[in-house]
């Protein structure tokens, strides 16, 4: 049963025919967790806690880095040098301090994402590199836990959402990580600071669609955005047959560290 205090913070949601008190409600009883508290994983949370999720996990294992602030919005000049779980926290508890947030401060792995991901309804990545990527896609499909997938890089930004067993996933269009030196990282093509805000907030409605079960998700579908011409463009997808992780003869069966998989950001982008 939702407060009277809960009743007027939320009653711009609550106005709304799709969510009303009672999708507020399963909203604050949603859990959702975010790997990676930077560009993507700031505008995520500080919406999501905004939102009213009751249950929010971050997990990263970084700490504020002065190159950070010109798009991890999450995270002020003060807190240079801090763990960015830490630092997202008190941003996220300062806008609700009715949700809970619990902090990973370690790098998701195969020894340790089933752990973390199977008390969470939704998984959002926030990752910056192809090695997490495929490992929270693997993991996610593995467990039957609906994710949502971004990218971004320069100009250019990507998501699409994944239901296990429903629709397409990550490697049903991406098999394998891509070669070695095939991509430059951020830190050498360089991201501009406001495209991880349209992706991340993209990404954040996704999970709050989930939670309320409205609307269409956008699964069986790769939504691209390039900042400079303005445009979106979606790419409609299937599930693949030969797929090595969903497919009808799964090669894949549990979760591994892709080592040489090529980073696409640096650690502190």
């Amino acid at each position: 049963m939702l407060t009277d205090e809960q009743i007027e913070r939320y009653s711009r949601h609550i106005m709304l025919k799709e969510v009303g008190g009672k999708g507020q409600q399963r909203l604050f009883d949603g859990r959702v967790l975010i790997i990676g508290a930077g560009g993507l994983g700031a505008p995520i949370a500080l919406y999501l806690a905004a939102a009213g999720i009751g249950t929010l996990g971050i997990a990263d294992a970084d700490d504020v880095d002065l190159s950070n602030l010109q798009r991890q919005v999450i995270h002020f000049t003060p807190d240079v040098g801090k763990p960015k779980v830490e630092s997202a926290r008190e941003k996220m508890e300062a806008i609700n301090p009715a949700v809970q947030v619990k902090t990973y401060k370690e790098w998701v792995n195969a020894a340790n994402i089933a752990d973390i991901i199977r008390d969470y309804d939704f998984v959002i990545d926030g990752t910056d590199n192809f090695a997490g990527k495929f490992l929270i896609n693997d993991a996610c499909v593995l467990a039957g836990i609906p994710y949502s997938h971004g990218g971004i890089l320069q100009f250019d930004g990507q998501t699409m959402t994944v239901k296990p067993g429903e629709s397409a996933c990550y490697r049903c269009i991406f098999p394998e990580p891509p070669p070695k030196d095939a991509i430059p990282t951020c830190s050498q093509a360089g991201v501009i600071g406001v495209l991880p805000g349209v992706l991340g907030t993209i990404q954040a409605t996704e999970a709050i669609k989930f939670l309320l079960g409205k609307g269409e998700l956008l699964t069986n579908r790769l939504l691209t955005y390039n900042a400079l011409r303005m445009k979106f463009r979606e790419i409609p997808l299937k599930r693949n047959p030969a797929c090595p992780v969903c497919g009808e003869h799964p090669t894949i069966t549990e979760v591994k560290d892709e080592l040489d998989a090529l980073t696409v950001c640096d650690l502190k982008n």
